[in-house]
């Protein structure tokens, strides 16, 4: 079970508005009470935060806002002395305009070694006005940026997101280099794994050729599709093959598993198996269930295809439900549309991804979207293989979707002319106590981004010793799933004994979880007893929108 750090975020100890690794430090006792066995902390690098430390000047230290190298050292130590491992984010696609190899890039001029380490390329037209090709950036507007010389206008670098973030050249020796030593230096630090930041988009097509045009922007397609000539590239596994390599060195040597966990939005779902082959990477992440309608039919189909595809190649199935990345999952669940339809084939073929998905405009009813995120929240629990809980989702928080434009720092709501709120709505910080603002998440510092004044009773502190709030249910469901000989790896069966609008499924030995997605309450099965709940039952019957964990009669 791993919970998600967005280390801006999660609690801020120096009380400068900003969270800090030594925040991350005070709760680690929160962390194992909670019941997680691991930690994914965001990039704490040192960063200008023109994309929330997704742009990285140094990969090899904290940003001084966190704290220091020594903090860092402190937290892993004490995350291990509580039985958690600790993964951090590397970011290899891209870096930060302020990185030191790209500053050097734009000093050594066109044709350059220095060059050689990002993608930069000559200009269309007569005069090289235009750029190298249609791409568009994932975060709106072009995906390539010119550069200003000396003399004037030049050539253009390639970025996948905002203009700050210009993209590696994975084709480059270099940098190949650059990352095995960034990969060591966290791993010699006793880091146990790295989630890999856009791991199917590092390698571009040689020669850049023009993509489909997006009619919703004009430009070249961003977002995947099969063929598409910077996701997915076949150079892809050899990178990860070489970096399993390094750290199956670790535990060759006896100094512990390290890991690598895949960030893809590889389609069709067996394209993305393959970077689970053996001797690739250990997990990757499944965003299926973040994309999933709440609908049984759906949701059944979307855990078969998932458990089928990864048993081909023997790698667990992780799930997710939520990240920094997209809305939060009560908001989402508050809303009439909940997501996409899947079958066994996935989601509609005329769907894709993009950034703008994440923000669609629509009426929220957050208390059925807190009775539904309950709910979800013990499906996922409940499934075999790892799952991951984004920080506020074991509080129930939802989306901020009326923070001001003033406040906002998302780069994807800049470069989309506000089109799309961007995603600060799901990265506000976390509260923790107290009544008002900060909430505890400082002393009495305005928080980066500002909170609501109806947080107070979905603190932590508020929460602790309510017997039904969300907090408590998280901690009673992990508890479960820690000791229970049915839970973590292994396999389901479904029962048939409901109607199409209830999940059953039943896990040995002796476990049974039962969804209610219908629209009127449901019996128990018979001689069950139920374990956990999502809400209370009624008259001994199972309400809409609500997951039981049961113990089953013997035969």
């Amino acid at each position: 079970m791993v919970y998600q750090i967005y280390p801006r975020s999660f609690a801020d100890a120096n009380n400068d508005g900003i969270g800090d690794v030594r925040g991350m430090i005070d709760k680690l006792d929160y962390l194992k009470d909670l019941g997680v066995n691991a930690v994914w902390v965001s990039p704490w690098y040192p960063s200008p935060m023109a994309d929330g430390g997704y742009d990285v000047t140094d990969y090899c230290d904290i940003d001084a806002s966190f704290g220091t190298l020594a903090d860092a050292d402190e937290f892993v130590v004490g995350a291990h002395e509580r039985g958690l491992r600790v993964l951090i984010d590397l970011v290899p696609n891209h870096s930060s305009e302020a990185h030191p190899a790209f500053r050097a890039a734009l000093g050594a001029g066109p044709g350059s070694p220095e060059r050689e380490m990002f993608h930069f390329a000559d200009g269309t037209g007569s005069d090289g006005s235009r750029p190298p090709n249609n791409w568009g950036s994932l975060f709106g507007g072009p995906a390539w940026e010119r550069v200003v010389g000396p003399s004037g206008p030049e050539q253009w670098y390639l970025h996948m997101f905002a203009p700050e973030q210009p993209d590696w050249n994975w084709v480059n020796p270099a940098v190949v280099a650059l990352f095995d030593d960034v990969i060591r230096f966290w791993f010699d630090r006793g880091v146990d794994g790295l989630r890999v930041d856009v791991a199917d988009g590092l390698v571009k097509a040689t020669g850049y050729p023009d993509t489909p045009i997006d009619p919703d922007t004009g430009l070249g397609i961003a977002s995947f599709y099969p063929g598409h000539p910077w996701w997915n590239q076949p150079e892809l596994e050899a990178i990860q093959r070489h970096w399993r390599e390094i750290g199956d060195g670790y535990a060759d040597r006896h100094l512990g598993e390290r890991i690598f966990v895949c960030e893809a939005n590889t389609k069709p779902l067996d394209a993305l198996m393959r970077f689970v082959d053996a001797g690739r990477m250990h997990t990757t992440f499944n965003f299926d269930m973040l994309w999933c309608e709440w609908e049984a039919g759906s949701l059944r189909a979307m855990i078969d295809r998932n458990l089928v595809s990864h048993a081909t190649v023997g790698a667990p199935t992780t799930w997710v439900l939520g990240n920094h990345d997209c809305t939060r999952v009560v908001t989402r669940y508050g809303k009439p549309e909940t997501g996409r339809p899947f079958t066994l084939d996935g989601p509609p073929a005329e769907w894709q991804y993009r950034f703008a998905d994440y923000f669609t405009p629509m009426p929220t009813d957050n208390e059925l979207g807190r009775r539904r995120a309950r709910a979800a929240a013990l499906l996922e629990l409940a499934l075999p293989g790892p799952a991951y809980i984004y920080q506020g989702e074991e509080l129930g928080l939802p989306e901020v979707e009326d923070l001001p434009d003033a406040a906002r720092q998302d780069p994807s709501f800049f470069r989309a002319g506000g089109r799309t709120k961007g995603r600060d709505g799901c990265r506000v910080p976390l509260p923790w106590s107290a009544t008002t603002p900060p909430y505890g998440f400082g002393t009495d510092a305005q928080p980066w981004l500002p909170q609501p004044p109806v947080w107070a009773e979905l603190s932590a502190a508020a929460q602790v010793g309510d017997a039904d709030s969300t907090l408590t249910l998280y901690r009673r469901a992990l508890a479960v799933r820690g000791t229970h000989p049915a839970l973590g790896d292994g396999a389901l069966a479904w029962g048939d004994t409901y109607p199409g609008k209830v999940l059953y499924f039943t896990r040995e030995p002796g476990f049974g979880c039962l969804v209610n997605i219908s629209g009127a309450p449901v019996d128990l099965p018979s001689g069950a007893e139920v374990v956990v709940a999502s809400a209370p039952l009624v008259d001994g019957r199972v309400p809409t929108d609500t997951t039981v964990w049961l113990t089953l009669a013997s035969d």
